[in-house]
Order: structure tokens, then sequence, then C-alpha cells
């Protein structure tokens, strides 16, 4: 197995091991009502009974996708739901990594059994599975090969993966995902290609005070983009939360992210990312470590 492949395995050996210690997780899930899941490749939250989803990474390229088989495992230990994020590129460094070969590749079905093989198992698990395909496509930062297309494009090679997915995987649920900037509605695939809407919020106390020159709360980066995702009738996720800076900012955030609220009537759940941030921040930010046990900066 490459190594970059167990980024997603090492939360079932960590768990495994601190249930076989007999030891109480290291963090808890923040205080509220809303579901709450993470991406915890620590195991951090292994033996948490608040979470009740457990979030999975994966490349379609150079991946041992028996894999799967050990998270439906994991998962079904916990009474946990899955959440799978199929990222369409490769995490070894390879010329496949280019927006224009991503495309033509799913143009021209070269891609086709990379889908289908993912999809072959997410058919046969035992936990209910939802399908997060090619996040974050209205994200003009270029960290993604599949972000900033022409929304027509994206589309087109977003429907396709989702049916040719759905014929493997009949009973999945599908999560389209945009990153909530202004313009995620010109990439918005119908109501037939998705059962909820997952949006991106992360806090960085630092990037704030430079940026906006004052701290920033969950509502102020959640309320704008909830406005934007609630228009399509569906449920709204938050996918993807983190955040990180002083004290007094983390319990504020920690206090806000679960709380059933008024003004989010169709927000069901938020999912952490319990881990490092994998590509830099721009003008020097660099790598914010959103695991809850390093989030508070002294």
């Amino acid at each position: 197995m490459k190594p970059r492949m167990s980024r997603y395995l090492n939360a079932f050996a960590a768990g495994l091991a601190a249930l076989a210690l007999n030891v109480m997780p290291a963090q808890a899930a923040p205080p509220g009502e809303l579901p709450f899941g993470v991406y915890d490749p620590d195991g951090d939250f292994s033996t948490d009974g608040e979470v009740v989803i457990e979030h999975l990474f994966l490349p379609w390229e150079d991946v041992y996708l028996q894999s799967l088989y050990d998270a439906d495992e994991y998962a079904l230990e916990r009474k946990r739901a899955l959440l799978v994020t199929v990222e369409p590129w490769t995490w070894s460094r390879s010329e496949r990594n280019t927006a224009r070969y991503l495309r033509r590749g799913i143009e021209n079905g070269t891609y086709d059994p990379n889908m289908k093989a993912i999809c072959d198992i997410l058919g046969t698990l035992k936990s209910p599975v939802t399908l997060r395909f090619a996040h974050e496509m209205d994200d003009k930062s270029g960290q993604f090969i599949w972000s900033d297309w022409d929304p027509d494009t994206y589309i087109s090679a977003y429907r396709r993966m989702i049916d040719l997915c759905r014929d493997s995987a009949p009973n999945i649920t599908v999560m389209w995902s945009p990153l909530g900037d202004e313009n995620m509605a010109r990439y918005f695939p119908g109501e037939d290609y998705a059962d909820l809407v997952g949006l991106t919020v992360f806090g960085l106390q630092a990037w704030d005070q430079a940026k906006y020159g004052h701290d920033r709360t969950f509502d102020e980066i959640f309320a704008p983009r909830y406005e934007r995702a609630v228009q399509f009738g569906l449920p709204v996720v938050v996918a993807e939360l983190g955040y990180v800076g002083r004290e007094p900012y983390v319990e504020t955030w920690k206090n806000s992210v679960r709380q059933v609220k008024a003004e989010y009537p169709s927000l069901v759940g938020v999912v952490y990312f319990n881990y490092p941030e994998v590509y830099p921040w721009p003008e020097g930010f660099g790598r914010p470590d959103w695991r809850v046990k390093n989030q508070i900066l002294k």
C-alpha cells in the first residue's frame, strides 16, 4: 500500500488500539444537538458516542479500495454512517494531475473504470453511505484540478460520474458540495443529482485579523453560504469544518457550530476536519493544524 493511502486508514488502526487499551477519547464533540461527524485519521474521536458520521477521503487512482471494507466495519461498530469524499485524481506525483487530462479522461470514458471500481464496493457496504464527489468546484484558488471549470463542463462530468456510481450503488445518498462562494449556483447539477448540499467553513484567527481586522464567528462565515445553498430546497451539511486560534476564539466557535438555530432550518449536520491542512493557505499563512488537540494557539 502506498504511504499516502494510509492517510484515511490511520483512524481505524488508532481507534481499535484505543478500544483495546480501554481508554477514553482524547477529544469530545462540541456541545449541541446537531448531528456531528468527523474526518479523524488520528482516531481522536474513536470512542466518542456523539459522532454519527465517519468521513473518508480517497483518490480514485493509486488507492487500495479493499480498505473501504475496513472503514465499513469501523463505522458499523460505532453506529456511524459513512461520508466518502472521492477526489478525482491521484495523491501520487503524476502528470495525470492536470485539469486538462482529467476533463478529457472523463469525457472519453478513461475514468469510468475508476469510478465504477469505487462504487462497486460502496454498493456492498453495510453502513449508510453518502458520496461527495469532486467537491469545492467553485473554488478559484487552484487547489483542485476539478475546480473553476466552465460550469457546463463540470456539470456534465459530475453527472456522468454520479450516473455511473448509482448504477453500481443505487442506495447511496449524493452530496453536491461547493465551497459556498458567490458563484456556486452556476455549478448546481440539478435536483436529480444531489440529495444534500455540503459547504466548507474554516475559521483561522490569524487570517481573520489580517484580512478583516476582527475575529470572525462561525455565523459570519456560514450565514451567507447557507443562504446560497438553501435556495435549492435541499438539506444542508457543513461537510468540512475547522477552527484554529487563541482559546477565546476557539471556545466561541466550539460553542456555536452544533447549535440548532432558527436561522438555519435546513442545516442537518456538521463534520469536523480533524487533520492538518493539506495545502498551504495563500500569502504565507501556512498549513493550519485543525486537529482539536492542537487548535488552541498560545
